[in-house]
C-alpha cells in the first residue's frame, strides 16, 4: 500500500492503493509505520508524502471497507486518521512535504494537513464530499477555517464542490503550485533545501512551531473522532454509503 526509499537525506513515502488510493486501518498504519522509521532515521533530514496512482493522491476513506466495519472498527480507523496520525507527524523532528497530485478528496484532505507545508500540481482538485455520503468531514471544522475564514470553510465543508488548484493557493491551503510532472521533483528539492538546515535547530524549531500554531488542534481532534462515530450510527450515514456503493443519489430521511 506504500512505496518507502531513501535518496539523499529525504524519506519519499507515497500512497499506492489503487485505483484511488482508498484509506484503509492497514494504510494508515504503513503510514505511521514509515513516518515513525523515517524519523528514527539518522541518515534522513526531511520526509515527502506523495502518490504512486496517476491522477490521484487519495480519495479518501476506503468507502465500501468503512461501510462494511462495525462501529468500533469505524471509530479505530477515524482515531488512526485524526489522532494518531496527527500526533506520528507533528511529533517528528524533521519537515514533511506533501506533494499533491490529481485529485484529493475526504480523508486523503485530512493526510495532507498532517504535513508541514503542501505543493500542489497545478491540476490537482480538491474537496470535502463527506456530507454526500452520509459523514462529516468533522476535523475540518477546527483546521480549515482558521485558514480561509468562518464563511469560506463552510461554503467549502458544507457544499462539497471541488475546487482547483488555483483556488486551493489563493486560499492558503497549499503552498506553492508546480507544473503537473514538476510537482514531486518541487517537493524533493525542497525537502533537500531543509535538510541541509541545522537538525538541531530544525528538531527544536518545529517543535515550538507545533506548540504555537496548534490552537487546540490535539483536543478537537479527539471531539471530532467522536463525532464522526456518531454519526456513522445514524440511517443516513448508512443510506449515504449504500447510495455510493450502488452509484445512485441517497435518499435522505426526512427531519425530525
Amino acid at each position: 500500500m506504500l512505496k518507502y526509499q531513501i535518496q539523499n537525506g529525504v524519506a519519499e513515502i507515497l500512497l499506492n492503493n489503487p485505483p484511488v488510493n482508498g484509506i484503509t486501518s492497514d494504510m494508515l498504519d504503513a503510514l505511521m509505520m514509515r513516518l515513525r522509521q523515517a524519523g528514527a532515521d539518522t541518515e534522513v533530514r526531511a520526509i515527502v508524502i506523495g502518490s504512486a496512482v496517476p491522477g490521484r493522491f487519495s480519495g479518501g476513506l476506503d468507502l465500501r471497507t468503512f461501510r462494511e466495519s462495525s462501529a468500533k472498527e469505524a471509530y479505530e480507523v477515524v482515531n488512526k486518521l485524526y489522532v494518531q496520525l496527527y500526533d506520528v507527524a507533528s511529533g517528528l523532528p524533521k519537515p514533511v512535504i506533501g506533494a499533491i497530485s490529481g485529485a484529493v478528496r475526504g480523508g486523503g484532505m485530512s493526510i495532507a494537513i498532517t504535513c508541514d507545508v503542501l505543493i500542489a500540481a497545478d491540476n490537482s482538485t480538491f474537496g470535502y464530499p463527506e456530507l454526500e455520503i452520509g459523514l462529516l468531514p468533522s476535523i475540518h471544522f477546527h483546521h480549515l477555517p482558521r485558514i480561509v475564514g468562518k464563511q469560506r470553510a463552510f461554503d467549502l465543508l458544507f457544499s462539497g464542490r471541488t475546487f482547483n488548484a488555483q483556488e486551493a493557493y489563493t486560499l492558503g491551503l497549499v503552498s506553492s503550485l508546480a507544473a503537473e510532472g514538476d510537482v514531486h521533483k518541487k517537493a524533493i528539492e525542497m525537502a533537500q533545501m531543509y535538510a541541509k538546515k541545522s537538525p538541531l535547530l530544525m528538531r527544536l524549531g518545529k517543535a515550538a512551531f507545533i506548540r504555537a500554531t496548534d490552537f487546540g488542534y490535539r483536543q478537537n481532534a479527539t471531539h471530532a473522532v467522536d463525532l464522526v462515530s456518531s454519526v456513522f450510527e445514524t440511517i443516513d450515514c448508512a443510506e449515504g454509503l449504500l447510495a455510493f456503493t450502488e452509484k445512485r443519489s441517497p435518499k435522505w430521511s426526512e427531519p425530525a
